[in-house]
């Protein structure tokens, strides 16, 4: 199994950092993606991956919120980063319109000169997408074509927002928010609705604990240790083996980010 979305430098995994990867590895989880938010967090998590060869990879990008702390220029200095082995996409990028921590003008510059650049190297794009849809697709349409593969991770969105995505070949990540019996469950249906070569797997730890994990963490912090219990739900959604659906997705790991 792998987890295409970790953020492995989140403060809430100072104390136990390596006890982390060590407990994901135990449950089964042979490969995880560490996502980058900004420039320093880039560099950070291209270093943290080669502690872990073969086991852990890094992407390099500016994230929507970071998007006001960088400029059009500065993004060129990701480009050594990313001709480092372990670094296998740029991102996360994309837009989020619902926080708005950076100015949408910026967030959307910063996001199509990140797809201009993976274009340059040839490189998948791991994106983010908040209540910024339409946006979203008109900016990264032109490029798409010009992309080796892209996945919009941690979908939560609806059946047109799915559909658009999938026109447009993308891969969709799905985090344990499908299973939330409250909110999931719009995101349940349209778990059955990605085809079985566009799926990816993901904890987005340590965020977006799985709610009817049992027994739950005192810390409430999730890891990727837990990807299996998302692994479960999914292969259950969608009336699928397990097996299956493991090797399915490695599949995809393998398409999208060229990790054999």
């Amino acid at each position: 199994m792998f987890d295409i979305a970790l953020n492995l430098t989140s403060s809430q995994f100072d104390k136990d950092r390596d006890d982390v990867v060590a407990r994901a590895q135990q449950a089964g989880v042979n490969g995880m993606l560490l996502l980058a938010s900004d420039m320093q967090e880039s560099q950070a998590v291209s270093e943290l991956a080669l502690q872990w060869p073969k086991v852990c990879y890094a992407t390099a990008g500016v994230h929507p919120h970071d998007a006001k702390s960088v400029t059009i220029e500065q993004l060129q200095q990701l480009k050594p980063l990313l001709a480092q082995s372990q670094v296998v996409a740029v991102g996360e990028c994309g837009l989020d319109f619902n926080r708005d921590f950076s100015p949408r003008p910026q967030q959307e510059a910063v996001f199509e000169a990140q797809l201009a650049l993976a274009a340059e190297l040839n490189m998948p794009v791991v994106m983010h997408e908040r209540d910024a849809h339409q946006r979203f697709i008109d900016i990264l349409k032109p490029w798409r074509d010009k992309l080796p593969g892209a996945v919009l991770h941690c979908f939560t969105s609806d059946q047109a927002a799915l559909k658009a995505c999938l026109d447009l070949d993308l891969y969709i990540g799905i985090t344990g928010w499908v299973c939330d019996e409250r909110r999931g469950q719009d995101l349940q249906q349209r778990v059955t609705e990605i085809p079985n070569e566009r799926l990816l797997l993901e904890t987005d730890a340590p965020y977006l604990l799985p709610r009817d994990l049992k027994p739950k963490p005192k810390s409430r912090r999730n890891e990727p240790c837990y990807l299996p219990h998302i692994y479960n739900k999914i292969a259950e959604l969608r009336k699928q083996s397990l097996v299956e659906l493991q090797q399915q997705v490695g599949q995809n790991v393998e398409r999208l980010f060229h990790i054999a």
